[in-house]
């Protein structure tokens, strides 16, 4: 069976037949043994044995593992599921940067950038106080100021355009 596993960012093909796996264009030897009542396995590659623990994570394919105390993020899915996802993710994706619009009623606070201000992703563009507290909005990616509606002193609703990215 071949799948397509990213760990931690870095795509490799990994192939299964029996006791044989192909990472890319090595061949090892490799046997996994669960330990009872634990979560706990032991993954042989080789003459050299791991401590292997396998979480499953929050989609399907994606997993929290600890090997030999390190932990690594990993997605592995067999080869038509990782293209059907790639497919799906490329034409899904956003044609321009994402507004910044309000995720709660509050008061604008201040605004900390200026129409044709280039602006990265994370960057705090807006303060806003709601419920007591004064939360940080910061800009979904990157681009330019196009325009703002936000302006200090004023009261926003829900999903008001604060914003907007070119």
């Amino acid at each position: 069976m071949k799948y397509v596993v990213d760990i931690d960012g870095e795509r490799v093909a990994v192939e299964l037949s029996g006791d044989e796996v192909r990472v890319g264009d090595e061949v090892l030897h490799a046997h996994l043994v669960d330990v009872e009542g634990t979560p706990v396995s032991l993954l042989t590659i080789g003459d050299r044995v791991y401590r292997l623990v396998a979480r499953r994570g929050d989609a399907r394919g994606r997993y929290a593992i600890s090997l030999d105390g390190r932990r690594f993020d990993v997605e592995a899915l067999d080869e038509r599921t990782r293209t059907i996802r790639d497919l799906s993710a490329a034409s899904a994706a956003a044609a321009g940067p994402a507004p910044l619009v309000a995720p709660m009623p509050g008061l604008v606070v201040r605004v900390a950038v200026q129409v044709g201000d280039q602006v990265a992703a994370g960057q705090g563009l807006v303060v806003m106080e709601a419920m007591k507290m004064e939360n940080e909005l910061r800009a979904p990616a990157g681009g330019t100021v196009a325009a703002i509606h936000a302006v200090p002193g004023t009261a926003v609703e829900k999903g008001a355009l604060l914003v907007e990215l070119a």
